[in-house]
This record gives C-alpha cells, structure tokens and sequence, in this order.
C-alpha cells in the first residue's frame, strides 16, 4: 500500500467590500501595502521600526499615486466628452 502524505499551505483569502461606493485612494493604498510590506512580530525592535518608517512612506507613494491617477482619468474623460460635444456631462465630470 502507497501512503503519501501530502501538505500544502492555504493562504488567507481576505474579503473587503463597501456599500454604494468604490474604494477610497486611501483603502486601496492600505491594501496594497499590506501586500507589499509585511513586518514580523519577532523583528528585532530597530529593524521592525525601520519596517514600520519605510511601510508609512511606501503607503504615501502608493496614495499619491492612486490619486493622480483618477485625476488623469478624469481629465481624459474630460477632454473625450467636450470633444465630442458633451459639454453638460463633461462639466458635471469636473466638479465632481
């Protein structure tokens, strides 16, 4: 008789929704680097700080990153909708 013993390790499936509206810049960036980052529990102390500093500041990367980029979509909606004579939408677009 053949007897295989056979492990594998389950990653965690975390679920994250909201009601009525998209994810803010801010949720997606503290997702993301929750994805990038991660600092051990027994870390040494001066390590798992620098950890801690580099997380914070890859989180404002992240951020700012989010956030221009919806502005650049913006825009180019902007510019496509004006084009096309859609001033009304467009300008509904831009206060938004």
């Amino acid at each position: 008789m053949l007897d295989i013993d056979i492990k594998s390790p389950v990653g965690e499936v975390k679920v994250e929704t909201t009601q009525y509206r998209g994810f803010t810049p801010e949720e997606i960036a503290s997702r993301s680097i929750e994805k990038i980052v991660s600092v051990a529990d027994c870390a040494d102390p001066i390590v798992k700080e620098q950890a801690e500093a580099f997380k914070r500041r890859v989180y404002h990367v992240i951020l700012k990153a989010c956030k221009d980029s919806i502005q650049s979509d913006r825009t180019s909606l902007y510019n496509i909708l004006t084009q096309q004579g859609h001033e009304d939408m467009a300008d509904i677009l831009r206060k938004i």
